[in-house]
């Protein structure tokens, strides 16, 4: 099982997505760790005279966005040129999200912004996706999506929260099933099927969003695009 990338990679992921960001833009700010350290550059280069707006996506973003400064809007004020965000883990520019409950916020400002750059380290490239799909639900839903996920072959988890008992509770107020599809031959084909499912809010694939990868490596960030 691969470990998580170090700092210093995630540090260099990060900042360099940041150093795209031009004067006069809106830019969607994504939540987790690296993502976090694209929200810390941005905030040193408003210091240095970048002027923008960001749309945060999710309480997290929204607590660093502001301690770093960044003028925040809603989808209501503007539409994000550029979106930030990090991945759980990629196969080109294909995506799973959602390992900090954020997915549904996230994809709506990810699918929003007229591009998104996508930052990670090393550690979440795939050849091809296999980590457990997260899948937001409503809670009264939990049980027929259960079901319905499990006729495509996936065996659902509700996500336990950590120090304190009971789930995971989103920021929408829902619950978190993590999937577990195996080797995804066919993201596509999954994304769709699961958005099919009532009772789901978002699912954590990510299919045809991402423009372009940045990896913090030992060597430096390597740019992969599609």
């Amino acid at each position: 099982m691969k470990r998580g990338g170090t700092t210093e990679q995630k540090r260099q992921a990060g900042e360099s997505a940041a150093d795209l960001v031009e004067s006069g833009t809106t830019v969607g700010l994504g939540t987790g760790s690296t993502a976090g350290y694209a929200i810390d550059r941005l905030g040193e280069r408003i210091d240095e005279s970048l002027d923008i707006t960001g749309i945060p996506t999710s309480y997290q973003s929204r607590q660093r966005a502001r301690e770093a400064g960044i003028p925040l809007v809603t989808l209501e004020d503007a539409s994000p040129d550029i979106a930030i965000d990090g991945a759980d883990q990629f196969a080109g520019t294909t995506l799973i999200k959602g390992g900090g409950a954020a997915h549904a916020r996230e994809k709506v400002v990810d699918s929003a912004a007229d591009r998104l750059v996508v930052v990670a380290d090393p550690t979440k490239e795939a050849e091809m996706l296999d980590h457990p799909v997260p899948v937001e639900v409503l809670p009264d839903a939990r049980p027929t999506v259960s079901d319905r996920i499990a006729t495509l072959d996936g065996e659902p988890t509700l996500r336990a929260a950590e120090r304190k008992d009971g789930p995971v509770v989103t920021d929408n107020g829902n619950l978190v099933l993590d999937c577990d599809f195996g080797r995804i031959e066919e993201p596509a084909t999954l994304a769709s099927n699961l958005a099919s499912i009532p009772g789901v809010v978002e699912h954590g694939l990510f299919v045809g969003v991402a423009t372009e990868i940045h990896v913090g490596t030992a060597d430096g960030v390597v740019v992969q695009t599609e």
